[in-house]
């Protein structure tokens, strides 16, 4: 079968192949033909070393499918299933679990580190998937726990966007900020996970919604989901001052991933508001903060995994909110190309021109 194929971390470029086989298949697994799958940011800083994954690998890990075959004790599911594919399945019997806190569940990390390829013949032999799936491939094998069953009337361009970005963006909102209504509220970075942070304050009823993104055309686009005002980064001082008085935002995302926007995001944010930090960054970037002020303005920092809640409460609530017309997907979609094309999709998205690409396979 055909996958996209990174060698070496640190490499720009992805090599399609197809000599590609998925492996593991057995009790208590599903093997998945995947129909579309969506480019997002971390597919990137997983490549650059951003974020940890062995190499080498299939990169994705937002995608949508149809049930080929099922293992051994999987009761759930059935051949011939759509199903969108959870990157970060919860065990259910982990501390995290019993907690209620499903999304802090290692289950899914613990899945990266199982190859789930291989290339008869190649060197090395085993190739991973990334977060334990890699849906830059036909096919994969994955735990029936990352397989989730979507209803008919959902399409697999728009599952494969709940499967992370949506998720991530609108979790963001509703869980982990529960951002109020008639608030006032800043977006740093407004890509296709920003964008569903907007559409979430939007659907929560923020009075105010300011989104900043250095690239022209994703400003356009967050006028377009429901941002009141979209400034480039150098205006965002500017915006606060006239949008808040100079008190700063009631809250503020930072869906970048790095410790100067970080830093940012908390100046902008009012005392006693809250910064929720969604973007994934790296360990080695550090962010600083001095005694006083996390004492003196008593501002709530929030860091949000994947929407900061029960994912799959999220996908079904995702489902309802777009079905009932309050958040747009399909218009997230800017692009579409087919797997030979990937490249291209890398190149738009590190460009800032695409919001979302979608991979149909």
């Amino acid at each position: 079968m055909r996958a996209a194929v990174l060698h070496e971390t640190g490499q720009d470029k992805l090599e399609v192949l197809d000599d590609i086989e998925a492996v593991g298949f057995g009790p208590g697994k599903v093997r998945l033909r995947v129909r579309a799958t969506g480019l997002c940011h971390s597919d990137l800083s997983a490549m650059a070393g951003v974020l940890p994954q062995p190499a080498p690998f299939v990169p994705g890990h937002e995608g949508a499918g149809e049930i080929v075959e099922v293992g051994d004790g999987v009761t759930a599911l059935s051949a011939g299933d759509r199903v969108l594919v959870c990157w970060l399945p919860a065990c259910g019997g982990c501390p995290s679990c019993r907690r209620g806190q499903t999304e802090l569940c290692l289950t899914g990390f613990m899945n990266a580190g199982t190859p789930g390829f291989r290339r008869p013949g190649g060197s090395p032999e085993e190739v991973f998937g990334m977060s334990g799936t890699g849906t830059f491939a036909e096919e994969i094998v994955l735990p029936a726990s990352c397989a989730v069953p979507i209803p008919d009337d959902v399409p697999y361009d728009i599952a494969a966007l709940i499967g992370c970005g949506v998720t991530t963006g609108l979790g963001a909102v509703f869980n982990t900020a529960r951002v109020e209504a008639g608030s006032s509220v800043a977006v740093i970075g407004c890509g296709g996970v920003g964008i569903s942070v907007i559409q979430g304050a939007r659907a929560s009823g923020a009075a105010q919604i300011v989104a900043i993104d250095p690239v022209e055309s994703r400003r356009e686009a967050a006028l377009r989901f429901g941002a009141t005002e979209a400034v480039a980064p150098d205006g965002l001082d500017g915006a606060k001052d006239s949008v808040t008085a100079g008190e700063g935002f009631d809250y503020v995302f930072e869906v970048v991933g790095r410790s100067d926007t970080a830093r940012r995001a908390y100046e902008a944010t009012r005392r006693g508001g809250t910064l929720c930090v969604v973007g994934a960054g790296a360990m080695d970037d550090f962010v600083r903060f001095n005694m006083f002020e996390l004492f003196f303005d008593e501002k709530r920092i929030l860091p949000s995994l994947y929407g900061g809640g029960d994912v799959l409460r999220s996908y079904r609530r995702t489902i309802d909110l777009w079905r009932a017309g309050r958040i747009d997907l399909e218009g997230l979609i800017t692009h579409r190309v087919r797997l030979g094309e990937i490249n291209d999709a890398i190149g738009q998205m590190r460009t800032g021109e695409a919001l979302r690409t979608c991979v149909e396979m």
